[in-house]
């Protein structure tokens, strides 16, 4: 009798275990390493990740989100992903307000920014999300992405 019971247990903790297994080959760990970080101007780095809901200006909608203080010229960020497509948005939040400060004409930024593949904001506004995004292919082998200032 206690040999059927040990033998399904048995099989639900072996089964567990290869689930648990499968599940993690799908999750990547992505380095992000922000350069041109000008130290001088204080405040905070934070590294917002997006799927394509509220990117890249609505910061509550970002999925995973890291903040450090801007301390050397190149900082490492990294994430435990289980996703097949991402955009990245580099803040360096100056006055630690958690918003994009814009300029005199209140449409410029006036903190630095910087965006996946390299997008900029243009006199057409913002980059786009399609322009942004980064396969699991792409950035499962890190990111480099330079903070680019006014």
């Amino acid at each position: 009798m206690k040999i059927f019971f040990i033998t399904p247990l048995l099989i639900f903790i072996w089964s567990n275990s290869v689930m648990a297994q499968v599940s993690d080959e799908r999750i990547v760990e992505v380095v992000i390493e922000v350069r041109g970080i000008e130290v001088e101007r204080g405040g905070n780095i934070i590294v917002m990740l997006f799927g394509k809901d509220g990117f890249p200006k609505k910061h509550d909608k970002a999925l995973f989100t890291q903040t450090k203080m801007a301390t050397k010229n190149l900082m490492t960020f990294r994430f435990e992903l289980d996703m097949e497509e991402i955009a990245v948005k580099i803040l360096h939040d100056e006055n630690e307000d958690g918003k994009v400060t814009k300029n005199w004409t209140g449409i410029y930024p006036k903190e630095g920014l910087g965006f996946s593949n390299d997008q900029q904001v243009r006199l057409t506004g913002p980059p786009k999300y399609n322009y942004s995004k980064l396969s699991k292919e792409h950035f499962r082998h890190g990111l480099n992405i330079s903070i680019k200032y006014p």
